[in-house]
């Protein structure tokens, strides 16, 4: 199966639709898979619902797609650095769905793996557990959260092969590698596609089964907070 393909348009090419579900990876402004976002908010897909940790920043990741009005739903944990994120919510524009950080991470995971729910005591007498099945076990509520399966996965890798194999790099590892897994459809950007067989097997964080189309890129190294002071012998 030829994986590789030469833009994050062509990679896209076919898999795209109006309405879809996407797991989106990235934890603030690492490993977000920036190339492939892009094509998105140029190939006009509308009707979108993202899965997602964070929804960007404005200018940045899938804030492009919320400036254009292509989201029409945010399934995520932390939206604090978006303005316009905000504004739609606030106005009834956008719809959001909030989880719990790990309970997002676990419900991707879970997808990926054909488990199609699971119950969890986080979130457990919040707004968080209204509408969901609650059980005991051992004289502890737990609630249900359903696996998530998106139509289409989007994450971004440090390496990878030809095959599909990937590696990720430090904090990008943390939800990049649970979306690509719950994607019917998996579409990676990487800094670099190595050769075959040059990865360590033990280094390899995703197994190349789980993805199905691959680009390679040049990406933007963003800071999300710069913080500074004065040296003290200035």
């Amino acid at each position: 199966m030829k994986k590789v393909y030469g833009s994050a348009s062509e990679a896209l090419d076919g898999v795209l639709f109006d309405g879809m579900l996407i797991a989106a990876g990235g934890f603030g402004l690492c490993g977000i898979p920036e190339l492939l976002i892009a094509a998105i908010r140029d190939a006009g897909t509308k009707d979108l619902t993202v899965a997602s940790n964070n929804a960007g920043v404005d200018d940045f990741g899938l804030g492009l797609l919320l400036q254009t009005r292509q989201v029409k739903k945010m399934i995520s944990s932390y939206v604090g650095e978006n303005a316009e994120f905000m504004r739609q919510y606030l106005s009834g524009e956008l719809e959001l769905e909030f989880n719990p950080q790990g309970t997002l991470a676990e419900r991707m995971r879970a997808g990926g793996c054909g488990i199609p729910g699971f119950y969890t005591k986080t979130g457990v007498g919040t707004v968080i557990a209204e509408g969901k099945d609650v059980k005991e076990f051992d004289g502890e509520e737990y609630i249900l959260e359903r696996g998530i399966v998106a139509d289409l996965a989007i994450v971004k890798a440090w390496k990878a092969d030809d095959t599909g194999n990937l590696v990720f790099r430090k904090s990008a590892r943390n939800f990049n590698p649970p979306a690509a897994m719950c994607g019917k459809i998996c579409v990676a950007e990487v800094e670099e596609i190595v050769p075959r067989g040059s990865l360590d097997p033990d280094h390899i964080h995703l197994p190349g089964i789980y993805v199905h189309r691959l680009i390679q890129g040049e990406h933007e190294k963003r800071i999300e907070q710069r913080t500074t002071r004065k040296r003290e012998d200035a």
